[in-house]
């Protein structure tokens, strides 16, 4: 499992990536995150035509249950794999 240490610098890591990752990562490093730092997602799921919104909350929502520690693991793997893959 990843140290907290370890996911701050996963944190910093994201930022200097040097190509943007995909849609679809970029919302898996947003739901880990949550998920890290403030646990299950709460609050009404967006409605209308937020379109964003919406797909934060649904990423989001597929981490729940999942521990802190978990996502943290999680967020450090998908960092080192993106900063991998460049």
């Amino acid at each position: 499992m990843a140290t907290p240490e370890q996911f701050e610098a996963a944190v910093q890591q994201s930022k200097t990536l040097p190509q943007r990752p995909s849609n679809d990562d970029l919302l898996l490093l947003y739901a880990l995150f949550k998920q890290a730092t403030e646990g299950d997602v709460s609050g009404e799921r967006p409605g209308g035509f937020d379109f964003k919104a919406i797909a934060k909350y649904d990423a989001w929502a597929a981490q729940k249950g999942k521990s802190g520690e978990e996502a943290r693991d999680g967020y450090v793997k998908l960092v080192e794999r993106l900063a991998n893959n460049q």
